[in-house]
């Protein structure tokens, strides 16, 4: 609830006072001491239509700059709220939702002005940068804390669900000037880490855990990113602290920007590619998945509505047509770019472990498969497929590269460059000291079984016998 506090001149008080009659909505007049002729219209009213209720006051003559206090009402008893939720309140009805206006001021709350925005995005792929080639998973996590792209993510939702195209522009454009800025910030810190010396030329990125593990779109990524927009877009809508679902959505972003930025620098074309394919799939996910959420909960848009009674040109519907374009043929290059890479990488998974099921390797353990980017040979590259497995003796598999490469190439009908790395294991079995429980059970079995013996034939005795002896 809300409580409007707004002062009335005397010559207005009639016009106020049935206009909220005719609203239908509860209202108190105080006379003003002071030296303004005047009264104080205190008028309750639901959240969502504080907005609605003031238009309608200001349509009846009141003046817009007229002395207007909006307060949080905390405890009311306004007989006819229900009723007025229902006429006035745009957005989800009840308890599931934020009105229009809430959700859109605090979507317009989470983005900071423009140039602390597109500081915070450069220096956040910057950290992440140092994380990625650091091998630092805690110096990642600090990158994904002060990165601001939650709200300039989420933005575009909200926009959407509640017709507000402006919104919708804004945050594209907001989107695409952030991750612009954010990978060139990753190449400058990248050039700067490899010509100053601080990180060898010569290191192979694609061998770093952290930089691979954001060189390729996969089913995990992909949960993660549909799960940061569901929860940024439930955090905005029931009034929850964003700032955890700002990270998750971070996680999705700033990583990927940054190891792209590295792979450019290190001359990786497919790092590059797979990275910007999982940057790609992770903004376009969060974003269907932030507006299905808000329409799960409710909201329900009227862009198409508005589109048709609005069909006229204009620099704003352009704008607003060239973004929803856009957006469109992210959704089906991403899409497909992340579809075929998803169906690669799970043949080379069967294959991999058909390779390893034979009798041959039966002593190797699986430890990881990783995957190159696979961009259909459009880049002359062949993809690469790494394997990680364990072994416990000094067994020689100098042919295992070979029966691998040859099944995955077969199976994804790819040119495929295998790369097997082992981790040995050294094990010493720990001396007998005690007893095995096997033993035991056996023994105590045993004991079990004599026991028994001894008193079935106690028994049998005294029951042929009842005085223990000949009578």
């Amino acid at each position: 609830m809300r409580l409007l506090q707004v002062f009335v001149p005397n010559e207005d008080r009639a016009a106020v006072r049935q206009t909220l009659l005719e609203m239908e909505v509860e209202y108190l007049f105080t006379d003003e001491d002071s030296d303004r002729d005047g009264a104080v219209a205190y008028v309750p009213v639901p959240s969502g239509a504080v907005d609605a209720v003031l238009d309608e006051l200001y349509d009846a003559g009141l003046d817009e700059d007229t002395y207007t206090v909006v307060t949080d009402v905390h405890r009311a008893t306004v007989p006819n709220v229900d009723e007025v939720t229902d006429r006035y309140v745009d957005g989800p009805k009840g308890d599931r939702g934020a009105s229009h206006p809430e959700i859109r001021e605090r979507a317009a709350d989470l983005k900071p002005d423009t140039a602390t925005y597109l500081a915070f995005a450069a220096l956040s792929a910057i950290v992440a940068v140092g994380g990625l080639l650091l091998d630092s998973a805690i110096v990642i996590v600090g990158a994904m804390v002060i990165a601001p792209f939650a709200g300039s993510t989420l933005s575009a939702s909200v926009g959407a669900v509640i017709s507000d195209r402006e919104m919708v522009v804004d945050s594209a454009t907001s989107q695409a000037t952030g991750l612009v800025l954010a990978f060139a910030g990753s190449v400058a810190m990248s050039a700067f880490l490899q010509r100053t010396g601080f990180v060898p030329a010569s290191l192979v990125i694609s061998r770093v855990d952290q930089v691979s593990a954001f060189a390729t779109p996969n089913l995990l990524t992909l949960a993660i990113a549909i799960a940061a927009g569901i929860a940024g877009a439930l955090a905005l809508a029931t009034d929850l602290p964003v700032s955890i679902a700002g990270v998750a959505v971070a996680a999705a972003i700033v990583p990927a920007a940054a190891t792209a930025g590295i792979g450019v620098v290190w001359g990786e074309l497919l790092l590059v590619l797979g990275a910007l394919v999982l940057l790609l799939m992770n903004i376009v996910f969060i974003n269907l998945a932030a507006y299905l959420a808000l329409v799960s909960l409710g909201y329900r848009s009227s862009v198409i509505r508005s589109l048709r009674e609005d069909v006229h040109l204009s620099l704003r519907s352009g704008a607003y047509a060239a973004v929803v374009v856009v957006f469109v043929c992210m959704v089906a290059l991403t899409s497909a770019g992340t579809y075929q890479h998803l169906v690669f990488e799970q043949r080379v998974n069967q294959e991999v472990e058909t390779v390893l099921d034979d009798d041959a390797y039966s002593d190797l353990e699986l430890a990881t498969v990783k995957s190159g980017y696979n961009d259909m040979n459009l880049l002359g590259r062949a993809e690469t497929v790494t394997v990680t497995v364990s072994r416990t003796s000094e067994t020689d598999y100098g042919g295992l590269d070979e029966d691998l490469q040859a099944n995955v190439s077969a199976a994804t009908d790819r040119p495929v460059t295998v790369q097997v790395r082992f981790v040995d294991y050294e094990t010493a079995e720990a001396a007998e000291q005690s007893p095995r429980l096997d033993d035991l059970f056996a023994r105590y079995a045993d004991r079990l079984s004599a026991f028994g013996s001894r008193l079935t034939r106690a028994v049998g005795v005294t029951a042929g016998s009842p005085c223990g002896a000949p009578c």
